[in-house]
């Protein structure tokens, strides 16, 4: 059962072949918080996600783990939980249970608060 509408034409990947295709952060303007935009190859087994932000001295600020998201377009919020030394990292992690690795990709970025 699908709960989403897929494009007829769309080719779902086996795990082998699954991988993350983009990841975006975009700072929201209080500092506080970034919007994460995630977008995985079209899958036919949901996979699982580890999402792991870092300050610039390397301490974990914020974690997410998705367990087989029903899509492939993800966005969340992170809460930087009073982490102010930027720049900071993001690393997004794509796993089987029992099967495959993806190879992580990650970004840096900075976060300037709005006064």
């Amino acid at each position: 059962m699908d709960f989403f509408y897929p494009q007829e034409d769309l080719e779902r990947l086996p795990p082998t072949e699954t991988r993350i295709q983009s990841l975006e952060v975009i700072p929201y303007p209080d500092g506080q918080r970034v919007r994460v935009h995630l977008q995985i190859t079209p899958f036919q087994v949901c996979p699982h996600i580890e999402v792991t932000l870092k300050d610039a001295n390397g301490d974990e600020v914020a974690t997410a783990s998705i367990v087989e998201p029903m899509n492939w377009r993800l966005e969340m919020t992170l809460h930087l939980r009073g982490a102010s030394a930027s720049p900071f990292t993001i690393e997004a992690r794509l796993s089987y249970p029992d099967g495959p690795q993806a190879d992580p990709i990650s970004r840096v970025f900075e976060v300037v608060p709005q006064r």
